[in-house]
C-alpha cells in the first residue's frame, strides 16, 4: 500500500522499515507534520501514517480525500487529534495502535514519581557541578502514602499495581469501568474528585475528551491535599497549566512531573536548543525546582516502537486485503467512558 509517513524521526523510520520486510508496503518518509499546509503532499497516496501532534482535522481530511487517501494510520493510541465524524463522512478509515507496550509508559510513570519525590533530577544537576550537599534533597518514603490513579486502562492498571503491590501504598482509583482484579488486591475505586482530594500523589492515565479537559483545574487544586505531587504521562490538556503554576507558587502543589504538555505541539519532538521559546507558561514551569518535564518519551522503548510499527503496518495490510480492521476507530463506536482508557 502506498503510504506517506508524516512527522518522521530516525527511530520511526528504523522500526517501520524493519517491520515492513514482512508486509511490503511502499513507504515514503517526511519530516514535516501533517496539517493543512502539508496535506496536499499526500496526493496520490492511499494512506498516511501520523503521530500524536499531527493535525487530522476536517479541512485536512478534505484535502487528503481529494488526493486519494483512504486510510489514516495513527502510530499511537490517542485519537483526539482526529475528526472521526469527518473521516467517516469522507470514507476514510482511521486505525490506531491501542496497546503497544503498556509497560513502557507505566514504568516511566513510576520513574517520574521516584525522581520527583526523591529529587533525583536536582541531585543529578548538583553533582555535575561538584556540589555534594544534601540540604534541600529530603524526600519521603512511598510506603503507606496514598496514590491516586485516574484511568485504569492497560497503563493505569499497571501503575496502580506497582504502587499497591510494589511499594505498599494505599491506592485510590477512578474509572467508569472498575477493574475487578485491581479491586481484589485492595485498590479502592472512588469518584475522580475524591481521588484528587484524598491522594498525596495523583497520576493521570485517561484520554483527552471534553469531559476530561482541565480535569485538574484551580478548583481541584484548591481541594487537594497540601503538597500534592501531580504526574501526567497521558495528555497535556488534562491539566490547566496556569492553575498548576498558581498551585506551585502558593505551595499547594508540592511537585509536578510532566511527560506531556498542553501546548506541546509547538515544542516536543524537535531540537529547539538554539531558539527562544515563546511559550511563557512552559518557560515559567521550568523555573520551579520541584517541576520535572520530559518531552513525551514515556512510550519510547525498543519493545514499544517495534509493536507500534508492526501493528500499524498490519492494519494497512488488512485494509489492502479487505480484512476486518481490528484497530479501527469509528465515531459512533468510541467508548462512552471519559476515563476508561489512557492514551499515549
Amino acid at each position: 500500500m502506498k503510504t506517506l509517513v508524516f512527522g518522521t524521526k530516525p527511530y520511526d523510520r528504523r522500526f517501520l522499515e524493519a517491520a515492513n520486510d514482512q508486509h511490503g508496503h511502499s513507504l515514503t518518509f517526511l519530516e514535516p507534520r501533517l496539517d493543512e499546509a502539508t496535506a496536499a503532499l499526500a496526493a496520490g497516496y492511499e494512506a498516511v501514517c501520523v503521530f500524536v501532534n499531527d493535525t487530522v482535522s476536517r479541512p485536512v481530511l478534505d484535502i487528503l480525500a481529494e488526493g486519494g487517501v483512504r486510510v489514516v494510520a495513527l502510530r499511537c493510541a490517542g485519537y483526539n487529534n482526529v475528526d472521526l465524524a469527518a473521516a467517516e463522512e469522507l470514507g476514510i478509515a482511521v486505525v490506531r495502535v491501542p496497546a503497544y507496550s503498556p509497560n513502557a509508559v507505566s514504568e516511566f510513570t513510576v520513574g517520574l514519581v521516584l525522581a520527583l519525590d526523591r529529587k533525583i533530577h536536582r541531585a543529578w544537576a548538583r553533582v555535575r557541578e561538584n556540589n555534594f550537599a544534601l540540604d534541600g534533597l529530603i524526600g519521603r518514603n512511598l510506603e503507606s502514602r496514598t496514590v491516586g490513579v485516574i484511568g485504569t486502562g492497560r497503563i493505569g492498571a499497571l501503575v496502580a499495581r506497582a504502587f499497591k503491590l510494589g511499594f505498599g501504598c494505599e491506592v485510590l482509583a477512578s474509572d467508569p469501568y472498575p477493574d475487578a482484579e485491581l479491586a481484589a488486591v485492595g485498590i479502592r475505586y472512588v469518584e475522580p474528585e475524591m481521588v484528587l482530594r484524598s491522594s498525596d500523589i495523583v497520576s493521570l492515565h485517561c484520554p483527552l475528551t471534553p469531559k476530561t479537559r482541565h480535569l485538574v483545574d484551580a478548583k481541584a487544586i484548591a481541594e487537594a491535599r497540601d503538597g500534592l505531587l501531580l504526574v501526567n504521562t497521558s495528555r497535556g490538556a488534562l491539566i490547566d497549566t496556569r492553575a498548576v503554576i498558581d498551585g506551585l507558587k502558593s505551595g499547594k502543589i508540592g511537585g509536578v512531573a510532566l511527560d506531556v504538555y498542553e501546548q506541546e505541539a509547538d515544542l516536543f519532538f524537535e531540537d529547539l536548543s538554539s531558539e527562544i521559546i515563546q511559550d511563557d507558561d512552559f518557560q515559567r514551569l521550568l523555573t520551579f525546582p520541584n517541576v520535572l518535564v520530559t518531552g513525551h518519551q514515556a512510550f519510547l522503548t525498543e519493545e514499544a516502537l517495534r509493536a507500534i510499527a508492526e501493528t500499524t503496518l498490519t492494519s494497512l495490510s488488512d485494509y489492502e486485503a479487505g480484512r476486518p480492521l481490528a484497530n479501527r476507530v469509528e465515531a459512533e463506536k468510541v467508548r462512552p467512558s471519559h476515563l476508561a482508557s489512557e492514551a499515549s
